[in-house]
Formats: structure tokens, sequence, C-alpha cells
């Protein structure tokens, strides 16, 4: 029984020696590598930051125009009701 538990520890051992050291990492890149994959990066934030810039301004571009004409339209209208109003009082009765 002692011969059996002798043996089955080794082998556990062996084992578990064997998936701790006969690993090879994966992230084995070049420096070079590295710095091209910087460099991508770069190149990627720059165009989401350069899409994200172009699409603010549109909104505020025509959030803009929006209020603009708005305005726009409210002037003539009360404009127009001055006119009404002066023209009211002007009219002989």
């Amino acid at each position: 029984m002692r011969l059996y538990r002798y043996v089955l520890s080794a082998t556990l051992a062996v084992a578990a020696a064997t998936v701790a050291y006969g690993r090879v990492p994966q992230d084995s890149q070049s420096p070079k590598q590295d710095m091209k994959d910087a460099g991508r990066a770069t190149k990627d934030a720059a165009k989401d930051t350069g899409h994200a810039t172009k699409k603010t301004a549109q909104k505020t571009g025509q959030a803009t125009k929006r209020t603009t004409k708005k305005a726009a339209h409210k002037s003539a209208q009360k404009t127009r009701q001055g006119a009404q109003k002066v023209e009211d009082k002007t009219q002989p009765q």
C-alpha cells in the first residue's frame, strides 16, 4: 500500500513539473513587432478621434442651423404682429 502511494505521488509530481516547465510563452514578440503594434494602435486611435470629431461637428452644425431657423421664423412672426398692431392703430375709424 505504501509503495502504491509513493508511485502515485511521484507520478503526479513528474506530471506537474512537466506541465509547469514544458510551457512555451505565447507572447514572444520581438521589439520590432511591438513597435509596429504600437504604431497601428496609435493610427487606429487617431482615426477613431477623427470620426468622433466629424460626427460631433455635424451634430453641432445641424443644431445651430435648426436654432437659427427657429429664431428667424420667430422674429419674422413678431415683426408681422408688430406691423399689424401699428396698422390697426393708424387706420382711421
